[in-house]
């Protein structure tokens, strides 16, 4: 069996002045990275309303939708270059459902990828994109982690 491979991210919260008791304090935290890449997160406002949200910060729920799309993405990207198939760009308009699942708990049911592509040189017959992304959603790590019915529409 292979070792595995560990992950790492801290996540980073302070109080500051707010209250906290009765929930009035901000969500507002950082993210913080191996590689030294800070990112703001937050409770959606969806979530939490304003002021103790922060919208311009990434929620988990965002950061759910696209985990899912970039790991396909990459796994796509990787499949397409050792068929020898020029991807010039690849954009993925994703969007993630949170629904009341089967058990009464809000969970994010579904997400939808919607990649984009533009090849250079001549196109791969669609076929060949659809097995690709086949191939990708199977491999993807992701993909792998999650209950979530994740459904690709090639656009």
């Amino acid at each position: 069996m292979d070792a595995p491979k560990v992950f790492t991210a801290t996540v980073a919260w302070q109080r500051g002045d707010d209250a906290f008791i009765g929930g009035r304090y901000s969500r507002r935290h950082a993210w913080h990275f191996d590689g030294g890449a800070v990112v703001p997160g937050s409770s959606s406002p969806l979530s939490v309303p304003l002021p103790y949200s922060d919208a311009e910060a990434v929620d988990p729920e965002e950061a759910f939708v696209a985990a899912l799309s970039s790991c396909h993405m990459l796994f796509f990207l990787a499949f397409a270059a050792k068929r020898r198939w020029l991807v010039e760009s690849y954009v993925d308009e994703a969007v993630g459902y949170m629904e009341i699942n089967a058990a009464g708990k809000w969970a994010m049911t579904r997400v939808v990828l919607r990649p984009r592509l533009v090849f250079g040189g001549t196109a791969p017959a669609q076929t060949d994109i659809d097995d690709m992304h086949h191939e990708a959603h199977e491999e993807c790590y992701i993909a792998n982690s999650v209950r979530t019915e994740v459904v690709i529409e090639p656009q």
